[in-house]
């Protein structure tokens, strides 16, 4: 091989490893470039994450944003201040009974069961009337929502009638429906909805089951539920006639049978 081929040969591979460190360095550029690139959307989609997820977390829940509300839509068949006021009996009857419950107490359900159908009677006969004040603290202390759910349901059944109203929370205290404090089933509207299948006022009653499953009375069961807070009471059940307990007697607990109640009652109508 002659020297000039031999200087010409180096020179091109020279030239050919110059070209390809070229090719090589380019590379190496776009690949640093997409990496910046992707690593700097990567940073930007997780500071938008953690942002959304700050805001999510500082946005109020469906029961604190009703609580909040300024606008009350209350149930028919209501008075006072937001609708808290539920009243129900003949006009013409001369004593009310306060009656204060939580729907998922089970000792409420004990003495509805014993009791409540003894209630309705007296309504309906006119022997008194009867001011209802729902509770929701069980669903602070288990916690929950079904008290605060339950109650909203039965702001719709009141909205519908007063008879479905007391049917409706005869339904949620029943032995057949009502769950064990620990059970968080009230919080289901599908299962609200089951209960009120056994009140024929509500059986397949389309605006009951909308104004259910739209949370219509959320709002009023919040505002209710304050009402409690306010009134002084600290368990349920709680019975009051004219500002006084009603309770079995010899004792400071609400009377648990039909014939305890009878008996405290009628001494509640004398005084």
């Amino acid at each position: 091989m002659s020297a000039r081929n031999s200087q010409s040969n180096k020179a091109a591979a020279r030239e050919r490893l110059r070209v390809e460190r070229e090719r090589q360095a380019k590379k190496d550029r776009a690949r640093r470039q997409l990496v910046v690139g992707v690593s700097a959307v990567a940073v930007l989609a997780a500071a938008g994450g953690i942002g959304y997820a700050v805001v999510q977390s500082n946005k109020p829940t469906q029961w604190e944003a009703a609580a909040e509300a300024t606008t009350v839509t209350a149930p028919k068949n209501t008075s006072g201040t937001n609708g808290t006021t539920v009243v129900i009996g003949k006009s013409s009857a001369k004593k009310t009974l306060e009656l204060y419950e939580d729907s998922r107490c089970p000792v409420c359900a004990t003495f509805e069961q014993g009791v409540g159908s003894t209630i309705e009677k007296d309504v309906e006969s006119g022997k008194y009337k009867i001011k209802y004040v729902g509770a929701t603290f069980i669903d602070d202390g288990v916690p929950g929502e079904g008290s605060k759910n339950a109650l909203s349901a039965l702001g719709a059944a009141l909205n519908v009638s007063p008879e479905a109203f007391l049917k409706f929370k005869a339904a949620l205290y029943s032995a057949d429906f009502h769950p064990e404090e620990s059970q968080d089933k009230f919080a289901k509207d599908s299962y609200l909805l089951e209960v009120a299948d056994a009140v024929p006022a509500l059986k397949s009653n389309a605006e009951f089951k909308k104004n259910v499953e739209n949370g219509t009375f959320d709002a009023w069961a919040m505002k209710m539920s304050e009402a409690f807070d306010k009134s002084g009471v600290t368990g349920t059940p709680t019975l009051k006639m004219d500002g006084k307990p009603v309770t079995a007697a010899g004792s400071d607990s609400p009377p648990m049978t039909a014939a305890e109640f009878t008996t405290a009652i009628t001494a509640a109508l004398k005084g």
